[in-house]
């Protein structure tokens, strides 16, 4: 028989377990009702191309091929195979499906939202101040770009290792030991396994020794000012830290490796190191600004060149003034100096003092550095309502107010990533001389057939930045396309003027130097490109083709097979390669490699034309050897 009386103790724990859950639930919940859309969005030609869509070592799937070429690949200026696997993964199990890779971005921002609140109520205790730094996390429009683009699978796989880093340390700090340290050691490593970016960890972790975990206590409030000693020594904390500054260290050295290998690193030469330094200040402060009005937002601010001095300085002397101001408030309120040390050490490797790429600033570094800020907003506002009336109203309400107007911000700010034309249109109205957006909508209204509107995009582009050898070699593919062949040969020879070892200009050249006849000039440029580029399928492909017109089988089966071996899934290029082993007198061959066409492209007539044929010339039944192949054709149509 029951009590009468209810166990108000148990009553209490059950309540005390719910209502993390139910915060758990509504901000998973909220955070999937305006990232639904994504999975609706296309791949953008901005990098996803280069990490998914075109390249032939990711769309194939998980194999070992694949996984040991993510380990040894320089590939996209960086090191960072977990990158590459997640990506082989997504294709292994979807293939080119872009609203499934947008959902496994998605579901990782999900993760990280919830490891970012779990980790933060472990450290601090706290339910409702670490589930607004998750919802501002979750929500803030600045993180859009970082989820909303497949090619930035690396912020979200690389936070979910350096999140997964900051709970193992949680632990090991609980209760140091060699089997707790382990775990910060493998997820740090992993973590710079996804992206780089992750070396200032270590560095974060100690200010977390600070503030919230507390190993680190100078001064015990209510007291005289005297030093006391810390619970833990300052020496010990930091070499404890050793392997993982190691393991940075390691990672830094093979990211200058790879960046400087594939040209992304630029010279003192084209951004002069006054520059950096004052385009990194005001790149500091601009990020705060769009995190509290996140407007004009875009996928590539362009780099000025020249920032006003008083710019410059006006921005470094705020950030002074703001450094000062919270190491000076530490010891009452080490949260502030804690999130802002965060926030301005994590963006250290992204700054722009060592220049990757063109770009001014990124929404997407921010990704985990604003984590830092979120902190310090939440613990540091409520303390100055302490001691008001209805102190608990008026921080709730503010937050809600400001979550509910970052959400819409994000809400619409998806909507421009719906696919490049979107995205790039957006672009060009929120900055200005932007050549690389011009370049990149050109791009995308050209795959959609819209010639005439590419050809004046790309003359914009190079009325801001004639030296662009891209948009040369971009404007005369168009020109090419519409029949202007001679003026495309222009801006191809212009291309490599500004960049001899560009292999797609080599190879672009080729084709039109082709049609008009110049068969041997053709064979000499993409000769060209696969010198500079031994996997570039394209020109294997079309020096086949050349030398096939030449008469010379031999060597145009070499071709064939190369480009096989980069994409082994090319119908053209087995239809292409069985003629060329056909003329060889090579039938049996012939015939499998046709066989192989249709079976990537039922519906290929000339492969099965060609594949009957050869099925006479053999003395068989074509209808009998082909069965297989033709009948899907035939259901087809």
């Amino acid at each position: 028989m029951g009590s009468l009386f209810p166990n108000t103790s148990n009553n209490k724990d059950v309540q005390s377990q719910r209502l993390p859950r139910l915060v758990y639930l509504v901000l998973i919940f909220v955070t999937l009702v305006v990232f639904h859309q994504l999975p609706s969005h296309d791949f953008i030609n901005l990098d996803d191309d280069i990490l998914v869509y075109e390249n032939p070592h990711v769309h194939t799937g998980l194999n070992k091929e694949g996984i040991a070429w993510a380990f040894t690949t320089f590939e996209a200026y960086n090191y960072h195979p977990l990158t590459w696997l997640s990506h082989m993964l997504d294709c292994q199990l979807f293939g080119l499906r872009p609203g499934m890779h947008h959902l496994t971005n998605l579901v990782f921002h999900l993760m990280n939202t919830a490891l970012l609140l779990l980790v933060l109520r472990r450290m601090t205790g706290t339910l409702w101040r670490s589930g607004f730094v998750a919802a501002l996390f979750a929500l803030h429009p600045l993180h859009v770009e970082s989820v909303a683009w497949v090619a930035e699978r690396k912020d979200l796989l690389s936070a979910f290792f350096w999140l997964l880093t900051m709970w193992a340390y949680a632990r090991y700090a609980e209760r140091p030991g060699l089997n707790r340290y382990l775990p910060v050691l493998l997820f740090f490593g992993l973590g710079l396994l996804a992206k780089p970016m992750v070396v200032t960890l270590p560095f974060v972790l100690l200010l977390l020794d600070f503030w919230p975990l507390g190993r680190v206590q100078f001064h015990q409030a209510g007291t005289d000012s005297r030093p006391l000693e810390p619970k833990v020594p300052v020496f010990r904390l930091v070499w404890e830290k050793i392997p993982l500054f190691a393991l940075a260290a390691i990672s830094i050295v093979v990211t200058f490796a790879a960046q400087q290998k594939g040209g992304a690193l630029k010279s003192l030469e084209v951004f002069p190191l006054t520059t950096r330094i004052a385009n990194a200040l005001i790149s500091y402060v601009s990020y705060i600004g769009k995190m509290i009005w996140p407007h004009n937002l875009a996928v590539y601010y362009p780099y000025s060149g020249s920032v006003p001095v008083w710019q410059a300085a006006g921005a470094g002397l705020a950030l002074i003034c703001l450094t000062v101001l919270f190491m000076w408030t530490a010891r009452k309120r080490p949260y502030l100096a804690v999130g802002w040390l965060w926030y301005l050490g994590t963006l250290v490797p992204v700054i722009g003092l060592v220049q990757v790429g063109s770009q001014a600033m990124a929404d997407r570094y921010t990704y985990l550095p604003l984590v830092g800020l979120f902190i310090a907003l939440a613990w540091g506002v409520p303390s100055l309502f302490a001691g008001w009336h209805h102190r608990q109203s008026i921080l709730a309400v503010s937050a809600t107010v400001l979550l509910v107007s970052f959400t819409a911000c994000t809400w619409l700010q998806l909507r421009h990533w719906q696919n490049s034309i979107t995205l790039f249109q957006h672009t060009l109205q929120v900055t200005t001389n932007n050549h690389f957006a011009h370049n990149n909508l050109g791009v995308a209204l050209a795959h959609d057939g819209r010639l005439n509107e590419a050809i004046k995009h790309y003359s914009e582009a190079l009325r801001i930045k004639p030296e662009a050898f891209e948009v040369h070699n971009n404007l005369a593919n168009v020109l090419a396309a519409l029949g202007s062949v001679d003026e495309a040969i222009e801006h191809y020879f212009e291309a490599l003027r500004l960049e001899p070892d560009y292999d797609k200009a080599h190879n672009n050249l080729g084709n039109a130097l082709a049609s008009k006849g110049n068969v041997e000039e053709a064979i000499n440029h993409y000769s060209e490109a696969i010198e500079i580029n031994p996997d570039y399928a394209g020109a294997h492909y079309n020096l086949g083709n050349a030398l096939a017109a030449q008469g010379n089988m031999d060597e145009a089966t070499k071709h064939y097979f190369e480009a096989l071996r980069v994409l082994p899934d090319w119908a053209g290029a087995h239809n292409n390669l069985g003629v060329s082993l056909e003329k060889s007198g090579k039938l049996k061959e012939a015939i499998d490699h046709y066989h192989e066409a249709l079976k990537i492209k039922p519906d290929y007539a000339k492969a099965r034309n060609n594949l009957e044929r050869a099925m006479r010339l053999m003395g068989k039944s074509a209808g009998k050897r082909s069965n297989s192949v033709v009948k899907p054709l035939r259901e087809t149509v």
